[in-house]
């Protein structure tokens, strides 16, 4: 690197980027722009109020425009929610198309909103988008609103880029990082470890249903995103050796993780990465998940073993096989895979291609 850049970060503006991470979203932003200031660039992170102020913060103006009672009455009005974001990502563009090229080299957009991505056009700087998703209507159409749209994207995986290659079919894949020293390695353990959002996609409650068949006690561990699913699907099956520990810290979070015999990675849908799935290697964990999404191009026969997907009783099949594996083995594989160091070089480079 021979200049500092200066970059501007986009987050979401419905969770702060702040430990304990509301996902892994968040958790990603907060690497990255960590990673990047460390490399001497100048970071600006815009995310949602209450986030780290350390990360050199513009709080995205999250507020609720005023809006008439005419306008509220209309049968198009969306929910609060959607509306806040609407305006929050409006305002920011419309600063960033008046003077964001007098204060920034590169804009990389992270957030899930249509907006940066429709009105990149109206930037004189260079925009990058992480597609950390599967494809979504809104940012399709934004995509297509120009016939050559000016964003350069990137996906966090082989999976993520495929399913988007019709709408996007050059982007390039850069890989979610962990960092690896503050992700050190456990000596194991004899329960399982599950962490993550507590939400149905991410199907805790067949991570708890296959312990349960192997005999193995399971630690549960992430914010609760969906009190009635938890409710009905998860809290039954507490008690019977499967416990919900909570919403745990980055340090809380590695001394559970490495201290487990294996690690249960249970998506009830087609994972677009799989965080978890690195930040358990990085710790020495071997992972039993299941076959979805992005996984396989994480894992490898010497650190994790894969069931089909939504099979309980198949992954329990293969927990015992699993906390056999080689624990240094798995940490080898998030060194050279999945490294903070590794997707902060790519991403850099990237920039400074497209700044210079």
């Amino acid at each position: 690197m021979n200049t500092p850049l200066r970059i501007a970060l986009i987050a979401s503006a419905r969770f702060p980027v702040r430990e304990p991470f509301a996902g892994g979203l968040e958790a990603h932003t907060w690497t990255l722009a960590k990673a990047l200031t460390a490399q001497g660039h100048h970071v600006t992170l815009f995310a949602a109020p209450g986030s780290d102020p350390a990360l050199g913060l513009r709080e995205l103006p999250v507020h609720r425009p005023v809006l008439t009672d005419a306008a509220r009455a209309d049968v198009s009005m969306p929910d609060a929610t959607w509306m806040a974001e609407h305006h929050a990502y409006l305002r920011l563009m419309m600063d960033m198309a008046q003077d964001g090229c007098a204060h920034f080299d590169v804009v990389h957009n992270n957030s899930l909103h249509y907006l940066p991505v429709a009105m990149a056009p109206a930037l004189r700087l260079p925009v990058v988008t992480t597609l950390h998703t599967p494809p979504t209507p809104w940012l399709e159409s934004a995509i297509q609103s120009q016939d050559a749209c000016p964003v350069t994207f990137t996906a966090v995986s082989s999976h993520t880029a495929l399913a988007w290659r019709s709408t996007v079919p050059d982007a390039r894949v850069v890989r979610n990082g962990v960092d690896t020293r503050l992700w050190t390695e456990g000596a194991g353990g004899t329960y399982l470890a599950w962490s993550g959002r507590l939400v149905p996609e991410k199907g805790p409650h067949l991570a708890a249903e296959a312990a349960l068949r192997a005999g193995v006690p399971l630690r549960i561990a992430g914010p609760v995103g969906d009190r009635r699913y938890f409710d009905e699907y998860v809290q039954p099956l507490l008690g019977t050796g499967i416990d919900y520990v909570g919403h745990l810290g980055r340090h809380a979070l590695v001394r559970l993780v490495g201290g487990a015999a294996a690690a249960l990675v249970t998506p009830s849908w087609d994972e677009p990465y799989g965080l978890v799935v690195a930040e358990a290697l990085s710790c020495g964990t071997p992972v039993c998940g299941f076959d979805r999404g992005a996984l396989n191009e994480i894992l490898t026969p010497e650190c994790g073993r894969l069931a089909p997907p939504d099979d309980p009783a198949g992954l329990a099949a293969l927990v015992h096989e699993t906390v056999r594996l080689d624990r240094r083995a798995a940490r080898r594989r998030a060194e050279r895979f999945c490294s903070l160091d590794t997707m902060a070089a790519q991403y850099t480079a990237l920039y400074e291609e497209l700044a210079a």
